[in-house]
């Protein structure tokens, strides 16, 4: 009955499983429903033979006889090594062979990049080391799924996850949290038994179970029934009961095991098995042929797949004896065809590693060198984009140092191309455990121009000056620093700077001061400023280099960051000059960036700005990734700080596209918090949350989050929810941290802090806040940052007068902040504007009612774009006017002025100050309903509303119901200049949409009839 067994150990009969394929099933059915798809991600554990491959087999055919593009990926394992990205490129490389025209087009304008994944799209450009290039890398391949997916269903299945190396796992994680739309369904296996302790698969398991768009399904062993079910798939007939208990007693329920044992009780039964299990696994092996034992066993050491052509240089076989053997092999189901059709792997990994493990050590090395000669003499035998990789494995596995480390550098080489810097990094160790070992010749024989891009120039020619092992250092630092493994690369800064310690190479040592400065800081052990002084004391009157250039940029953009002022911007400027001279444009351009902000930070804001729109449009040309990012950061920012709202808007718009384009997710987290802050200036506060919580996925760097939970924050306490704001305080600080205090985030949370404390009658909290910065001081150039915290603290002094609690102290407190006001610039109109607010309040506290004082803020403030301080400036202004007198004039003109502030608050959600005008106009008796028909003449919306003299003349269109395109027509202006002004309109109005500022315009009686007749442009 058994006699056929040996060729059919696999049961062509699906056995059990209905659950897992029903879970798989409703996942598939899930991502290709709806309009756009819903992603779905499962992850498939279970131990080694118990049915994980021969599940994904049976819902792969279930997908395709569905529709759907199946594209399978495993692990690859090479001796100890992983190839990177290899699921990743396998699976490309199917979908491109099956949808080649839909792939092309979904790569189209990042084809370089992709490339590093799935080389056939094209050839990737040797570039500096770049900070954002794996987050880059790991951002467009998101958006090729989506893009793959939008119109079909696909199904990327990744295999073998306990094989995979960092870069597929740090992948593999970014996608299952990024991927929001598409018909998409990715599936990973992994072995649940080889996930130990320390297993590298094992924090990634535990991050993502935190996901809820991620299902894990463990799959069990098989029970007794399920087993019968098996053996009668494989044997064509129901097996002997007790043969059946005793393989289910031997396999546990194990699928693979069961096969197994089906096949050696073929000739005697169970009891005459061995009770190794790795015997057992030996069993069929040892009865092949000797030619099909060899082969199996060449297989063994090559890889998980041995590509045909490589197989038969390294067994040296006549090409029909290697043939017989494959197919003995193939017969017996030890080996299968790779499911490319161009290699061959075994059926199971546990008879590789069986096999694997039975080698001798000497025949071991032996194999690996054979490997390694046959792919140096033909490198076709094996694609491009492993061939390095596996070249260094074979070599490093044969015990030849001299060839291994020339050959483990060049794999370090493609690996850092492909932005797999944790691979490069473990490459590099490899390269200095060999470095000694390797002979005097072949290290001399070796060029930092060819293995390097952190060399750091030093008078000598890269060219021709040998490798050192000081610089495989300074690339593994930097590799390690971009994959996270920053204490493995402290470690090796602090050797690279012991071995330094003559003195003799300043400026690499100044080099790696500088790493260290930045490992310091991400690791959250300081401000990494004594690293960058040790940094430039080094490098202190040595002719410009690159180096030099470097250290004074990060000095200057620290000094930017922590203590802006002249000193800054003169390292700055010293930074362009040596970068120039060395012509290093990327230091200039960041340089620059550095200049131009800090110029408008001392009030010279034209030039300032000139010069950062300057380096945005070369870098857009040149292309350098984290220059663009920077610019369009920076520019928008400094814009915003001197109260040029809504141009900050419109350029973080086309930065959001420019990043989204390039990849740069840190960069793209920035924005979308910077335009937070300017979306809450213009009073667009729905868009403003939006943007803020976007702004938390930050690529990685928390501080995008921390700025965005500063403007949740800011939003929830105009809005009074005081829970929420606490709520957000709280995260913004966890997100900033305490090690790498800056102004820029410090200053604003102290402001929050004083308005919820504040805003909760907490004055004496409040005030401890206020004494704390006041202590401290003002950074030269924070002006931006230290307006609002003064205005906030003196608010909160006006607001509490009369209470008896708060005076006390109170005289002490106004005289601090008046003081401090003489002391900070008011060079932009958004400085001065606060200037004013900030005295006006000072007033109020005092107790004094000034209409005059109050009626210059709304003044100032009025060709300003920020709604929401006008509207609060006005109720200031009514408050004042009522205050001093009732006239019928003045009491006309609080309520208009009321009015208006409610309806900016009513729109904004603005609670707090929706019921302050509320309960003022109760207790003035006045009505904030519809507005006397001759309360406004044509010329007063200006005063009243805050409108420019053009936006006046928009708004007269908009009544009258003309389109953007109409409006530019008749205005003699672009259509974009027209959708700004309206946009202005709206935010001042304090209204969602063109009908609604319509309405308001026609009932306050703004325009005659017929005012919407066509104008003529003056």
């Amino acid at each position: 009955m058994l006699g056929g067994v040996e060729t059919m150990s696999v049961s062509p009969v699906f056995v059990g499983r209905v659950d897992e394929l029903e879970v798989l099933h409703d996942a598939l059915a899930r991502a290709a429903g709806g309009t756009s798809g819903e992603p779905q991600a499962l992850l498939l554990g279970g131990e080694a033979g118990v049915g994980k491959t021969r599940l994904v087999e049976e819902f792969g055919d279930a997908a395709v006889r569905a529709g759907a593009v199946v594209a399978l990926g495993g692990c690859v394992e090479i001796g100890a090594d992983g190839l990177p990205f290899a699921p990743f490129s396998t699976a490309l490389r199917a979908l491109y062979r099956g949808l080649p025209t839909e792939l092309i087009a979904a790569a189209a304008g990042q084809e370089e990049e992709l490339a590093r994944l799935l080389p056939e799209l094209g050839e990737t450009p040797r570039a500096r080391h770049d900070e954002e290039g794996t987050a880059r890398l790991f951002e467009l391949t998101a958006r090729l799924l989506e893009r793959l997916a939008a119109e079909r269903t696909i199904v990327l299945v990744l295999e073998d996850l306990h094989w995979a190396d960092a870069s597929t796992r740090h992948l593999l994680s970014y996608l299952l949290r990024t991927l929001r739309t598409g018909r998409l369904v990715v599936l990973a296996t992994y072995r649940s038994d080889d996930i130990h302790r320390r297993h590298p698969l094992r924090p990634l398991l535990a991050e993502l179970d935190r996901l809820r768009t991620v299902r894990r399904i463990e799959l069990r062993r098989f029970n007794r029934a399920e087993v019968g079910h098996q053996l009668a798939g494989i044997l064509a007939a129901e097996p002997d009961p007790k043969q059946a208990d005793d393989i289910f007693e031997r396999s546990d329920g194990n699928a693979f095991f069961v096969e197994e044992l089906a096949v050696a009780a073929h000739d005697g039964g169970c009891a005459a098995l061995t009770d190794s299990l790795r015997d057992l696994l030996l069993v069929r092996v040892e009865r092949l042929p000797e030619d099909a034992q060899r082969v199996a066993r060449i297989v063994a050491e090559g890889g998980s797949t041995v590509e045909y052509a490589l197989l038969a240089a390294v067994a040296q076989l006549p090409e029909d004896d290697l043939i017989e053997a494959l197919r003995a092999a193939v017969g017996a189901n030890i080996l299968l065809a790779a499911p490319g059709g161009d290699g061959y792997r075994f059926r199971h990994s546990l008879v590789r590693e069986a096999v694997s493990d039975d080698l001798l050590p000497g025949e071991r090395s032996r194999l690996n060198r054979r490997y390694a000669e046959a792919l140096e003499a033909d490198p076709a035998l094996l694609p491009a984009d492993g061939r390095a990789t596996r070249l260094a494995s074979y070599w490093y596995h044969a015990h030849d140092a001299a060839k291994a480390l020339p050959a483990v550098l060049d794999a370090s080489v493609e690996a850092r191309s492909r932005h797999a810097h944790a691979e490069q990094l473990r490459l590099l160790e490899r390269a200095m455990e060999l470095w000694e070992a390797a002979p005097d010749a072949v290290r001399a024989a070796l060029r930092p121009i060819d293995y390097t891009e952190v060399y750091p120039p030093c008078g000598c020619d890269p060219a021709t000056t040998p490798l050192r092992y000081l610089d495989l250092m300074a690339e593994a630092v930097v590799a390690g620093r971009l994959c996270g493994e920053r204490e493995r690369a402290m470690r090796i800064t602090r050797r690279a700077l012991d071995l330094l310690a003559g003195g003799d190479d300043p400026l690499r040592a100044a080099w790696f001061w500088i790493q260290r400065s930045l490992l310091i800081e991400n690791l959250g052990r300081g401000d990494g400023w004594k690293e960058i002084a040790t940094a430039q004391e080094l490098v202190r009157g040595l002719p410009p280099s690159e180096v030099h250039a470097e250290v004074l940029s990060r000095v200057a953009n620290w000094s930017m960051l922590h203590a802006p002022g002249p000193g800054a911007l003169t390292d700055a400027q010293r930074a362009v000059e040596y970068a120039r001279m060395v012509d290093a444009e990327d230091i200039e351009l960041n340089a620059r960036l550095t200049v131009g902000g800090l110029m408008v930070d001392a009030g010279d804001v034209e030039a300032g700005v000139a010069e950062m729109e300057a380096v945005r449009r070369r870098a857009l040309e040149r292309g350098p990734a984290a220059v663009v990012g920077r610019a369009y950061v920076n520019l928008p920012s400094c814009l915003e700080a001197v109260g040029r709202s809504q141009e900050a808007v419109h350029l973080m718009h086309e930065g959001l596209e420019a990043t989204q384009r390039m990849g740069l997710l840190v960069s793209e987290a920035w924005i979308r918090g910077n335009l937070s802050e300017s979306l809450i200036s213009l009073g667009r506060w729905d868009e403003a949350l939006e943007a803020a919580e976007q702004a938390r996925v930050g690529g990685g760097n928390p501080k995008p989050g921390g700025l965005g939970a500063m403007c949740l924050a800011a939003i929830a306490l105009a809005r009074g929810d005081l829970a929420e704001a606490g709520h957000r305080l709280a995260a913004a600080h966890s997100y900033y941290g305490t090690h790498n205090p800056m102004p820029q985030s410090n200053l604003p949370l102290s402001t929050l802090t004083i308005g919820i404390a504040a805003a909760e009658r907490r004055l004496p909290d409040a005030r401890a806040e206020l004494a704390r910065v006041l202590d401290t001081g003002f950074p030269v150039g924070t002006q931006r940052y230290a307006w609002p915290l003064l205005l906030t603290a003196a608010t909160a002094e006006a607001d509490t007068r009369g209470l008896p609690t708060a005076d006390p102290g109170r005289a002490e407190v106004l005289d601090r902040i008046f003081a401090m006001v003489k002391k900070l610039t008011t060079g932009a109109p958004i400085w001065l504007a606060h200037e004013r607010w900030v005295r006006a309040e000072l007033r109020r506290a005092e107790g004094t009612v000034a209409p005059d004082t109050w009626s210059e803020v709304v003044t100032a403030f009025e060709p300003l774009e920020r709604p929401y301080d006008l509207a609060r400036v006005r109720h200031r202004l009514a408050e004042a006017l009522l205050a001093d007198g009732s006239d019928d004039g003045a009491r006309d003109r609080a309520t208009e002025l009321l009015r208006l502030s409610a309806a900016v608050a009513d729109h904004l959600g603005a609670r707090p100050l929706a019921d302050d005008v509320a309960l003022l106009a109760r207790r003035a008796r006045l009505t904030l309903g519809r507005a006397p028909e001759a309360a406004l003449t044509p010329a007063d919306p200006v005063a009243a509303l805050g409108l420019t003299g053009r936006e006046h003349d928009v708004l007269r269109l908009v009544a009258a119901g003309r389109t953007n395109r109409q409006i530019a027509e008749e205005l003699f202006i672009s259509p974009k200049t027209a959708s700004v002004h309206v946009s202005n309109i709206l935010a001042k109005l304090g209204v969602s949409g063109r009908g609604e500022a319509a309405a308001v315009a026609h009932r306050l009686g703004l325009f005659p009839t017929g005012a919407g007749e066509p104008l003529v442009a003056g």
